[in-house]
This record gives C-alpha cells, sequence and structure tokens, in this order.
C-alpha cells in the first residue's frame, strides 16, 4: 500500500466555494486535501459536489476499483450531509444503515491492510440552505451513528463536530477558516495511521 489518503465524500471534501453559483471551488492551498498535501500526505481528491452515500452496487464497485487503481494507505470517507438535505425527514439512523451497507460491501472488495476513517461531518447550523431545525438535529446525530458503525466494522473513526470547523452563510459549506481548522483535526488523527 502506499502513503496516500483516498478522500471520498461530497462538496465539502471537492473544496466547493459557495460564494460561487457555478461549482467553482476554493484554491488548492486553501482547500483542506489542499493543506493535508502540503503536510507531507499524497491525496487523491475523490470530493463531488452533491455526492451522497453510495447505495447502488455499481456505485460501490467504483470505489472499490478506485482503492485497488490507486492503492491508498488510508480511504478517508466523508459522506452523510447531503443524504439528510435531500430527504427531508431522513434520520441519523437511516444514514447509518446507508453507510454501514457502503462500508460493509467496500471492505469486502479493498485490501485488508488499507486503513478506513470514517468521518462524521460537522452537524448543520442554520443558514440558507438548512431552514429546518430537524435537519440540524438529525445532522448532529450522526456522529454518534457512526461511531457506533465505525466501533462494529473495525475501521477507524473522527468527529469532525469536535474541531470547530466554521460554515459559510448557507449553514453546510465549510468557510476559508473552517477548512484550517479541518485540517488540524484531522492530521491529529492521521499521524497516529502513519
Amino acid at each position: 500500500m502506499g502513503q496516500g489518503i483516498l478522500c471520498y465524500g461530497d462538496s465539502n471534501t471537492y473544496g466547493y466555494d459557495p460564494r460561487s453559483y457555478l461549482g467553482g471551488r476554493y484554491p488548492k492551498a486553501v482547500r483542506w486535501t489542499g493543506k493535508l498535501e502540503a503536510a507531507g500526505w499524497e491525496i487523491i481528491n475523490q470530493g463531488e459536489n452533491g455526492r451522497s452515500i453510495p447505495r447502488l452496487d455499481s456505485e460501490i464497485e467504483a470505489v472499490a476499483r478506485a482503492v485497488q487503481e490507486v492503492e491508498p494507505e488510508v480511504l478517508a470517507v466523508m459522506l452523510g450531509s447531503n443524504d439528510l438535505l435531500q430527504r427531508p425527514g431522513l434520520t441519523a439512523e437511516v444514514c447509518g444503515q446507508r453507510m454501514e451497507r457502503f462500508l460493509s460491501a467496500l471492505l469486502a472488495e479493498v485490501p485488508a491492510e488499507l486503513k478506513v476513517l470514517l468521518i462524521a461531518p460537522p452537524p448543520m447550523e442554520p443558514g440558507g440552505w438548512v431552514p429546518d431545525p430537524a435537519l440540524i438535529r438529525e445532522s448532529h446525530r450522526l456522529a454518534d451513528c457512526y461511531e457506533t458503525l465505525a466501533k462494529r466494522l473495525g475501521v477507524f473513526f473522527a468527529d469532525a463536530g469536535k474541531w470547530d470547523v466554521e460554515l459559510t452563510f448557507d449553514g453546510v459549506h465549510f468557510s476559508e477558516a473552517g477548512h484550517r481548522a479541518f485540517t488540524v483535526g484531522l492530521l491529529e488523527i492521521l499521524r497516529p495511521l502513519r
């Protein structure tokens, strides 16, 4: 296995800049993935705007293929926010079940020595994209669901809700300061994984 981290996530992994209406992203030096690279990690950024937890076999197979091709040391997965945003009324437990199905299927296809890190995204805040208090409540509950799941599957876990990640006016996306705080928190988690 290599020294790299395959970062599989949504717009906050892609580095989406919410000031851009056309799906633009922050400069590499601002994005947490770029900051990890500057800290000496090889980064394979598989963030994609709007991505939710893979549920189709073809989606799961595509991730497994990427892992087999790249041979990263760590697979970092941070998803779940879009599942909540796209389906009003969805609970953190349902997100946990989706994540369990995804990771269980993936673990069966990837090398046993791959270190899988499940990251609970920072909880949402009231903002342009988050009109409903129930969304915020469920996003706060994701970390507990994911932590329990990580223990059950034997993968690493990180709760980004503990890293003081600043969000922008929309209540979902990281600000530039948020990317800095996320990097600091994640480096602490990654240090013992090297």
